[in-house]
């Protein structure tokens, strides 16, 4: 049965909400009025923040990893705020990185997928056998230009963020009937803790970041705040005819590098 009717509320869930991507997205989510639960493995940020926040802002400590207690942190935002409008599948980690796929034992493997890609689809689910029954909604996912663009190091990752956007793509064609819309951004060569997570030392992180941002074609560093405003438009009433795509957001890297050009002279 096709749903039209305008979903009810302002409501949403970050998972991994408590920093970083995901708690710029609960700030931006504020903006434009929605009441939000935060949940995070971090108790003290996701505490801390929600008290930050207001009465707007709720936090549930969750493992997103383990399917009951997504199903209990949708139940929770129900009984919390009444409702669920826009699911923002967020949490994410990374692995040890290896230089050569020769190095590497995939000892990472099990608990990467278990977040980065179960957590995404079993949110996706909870999220939307709710919304199905209560006026639709939307849902974005974040994967990583690691899930666009091939390139070796941390190889559990890029192959959990490559299966979420193809997941996204099957879930928003399964679930456009009930007015639910599911969206995938790819973010890249932004900082958050997530690349030092996955390097030896503090050193090879920015040395990575480096590399990133000589050869972007935009001249300019990402902010968690970029990946905030796509999420709003994703979630928001400007996009109601978007479902099934992806976004990348990384100063146009997987278009290609930089052109080399003589420096200009004045």
């Amino acid at each position: 049965m096709m749903m039209t009717e305008e979903p009810p509320g302002r409501v949403a869930v970050v998972t991994g909400g408590a920093a970083g991507l995901g708690r710029a997205t609960v700030e931006r989510l504020l903006e434009d009025g929605f009441r939000v639960v935060v949940a995070d493995l971090d108790r003290d940020s996701g505490e801390s923040l929600a008290k930050e926040c207001g009465p707007d802002v709720r936090f549930r400590h969750t493992d997103v990893a383990v399917a009951e207690q997504v199903r209990s942190l949708v139940g929770f935002t129900v009984a919390e705020f009444g409702g669920l409008r826009l699911m923002v599948n967020n949490a994410g980690v990374s692995g040890s990185m290896r230089m050569s796929i020769l190095d590497e034992d995939f000892a990472d493997f099990q608990r990467v997928f278990a977040v980065n890609l179960l957590g995404v689809m079993t949110g996706t689910r909870e999220a939307a056998r709710h919304m199905a029954e209560n006026g639709g909604g939307a849902i974005v996912n974040i994967s990583s230009v690691g899930g666009v663009q091939a390139g070796p190091g941390v190889l559990s990752y890029r192959a959990s963020k490559a299966a979420v956007i193809h997941f996204t793509k099957c879930a928003a064609l399964d679930l456009a009937e009930y007015g639910i819309r599911v969206n995938c951004l790819a973010p890249g060569g932004i900082p958050t803790r997530l690349l030092a997570s996955a390097t030896a030392d503090d050193e090879m992180a920015k040395r990575i970041r480096a590399h990133m941002a000589a050869t972007q074609p935009l001249p300019r560093v990402g902010t968690p705040q970029d990946v905030a405003e796509a999420v709003a438009y994703l979630g928001g009433d400007r996009s109601l005819h978007l479902t099934g795509t992806v976004l990348t957001i990384d100063g146009g890297a997987t278009a290609g590098q930089k052109p080399l050009r003589p420096a200009r002279v004045p």
